[in-house]
């Protein structure tokens, strides 16, 4: 069995779609106004957004996106910083990895 859905609640839908769909390269299946969407991956994968006011998960909740090695993962690092947003280097942990807020009030792992 494996996970392939995920409800996130998010305070704006739209910049949260934009930024998996440009980071990780999820595909919009379908949205309903800025308060809801629908991303697939080309695994399978479901992610749901929905608007919600207030976003208010644990300080330790993340969704990861595992990658396919070191090297990808520092592209997305950079491309991240290049576009402004506040990520720390990778580092090794458990495994190769960085985090980054995400728009909309969530926290992204990025790892190999």
């Amino acid at each position: 069995m494996k996970v392939n859905h995920l409800n996130l609640t998010v305070t704006d839908v739209k910049a949260a779609r934009e930024f998996l769909e440009k980071y990780f390269n999820l595909q919009t299946e379908h949205t309903r106004g800025n308060g809801f969407a629908v991303l697939l991956d080309n695994d399978g994968f479901v992610l749901t957004l929905m608007k919600g006011t207030k976003v208010n998960y644990p300080s330790t909740f993340h969704i990861g996106f595992i990658q396919d090695s070191e090297d990808k993962v520092n592209e997305i690092n950079e491309r991240m910083k290049n576009d402004g947003f506040d990520v720390m280097p990778p580092q090794r942990s458990h495994g190769w990895t960085f985090y980054v807020e995400a728009p909309g009030g969530f926290t992204i792992e990025v790892l190999c």
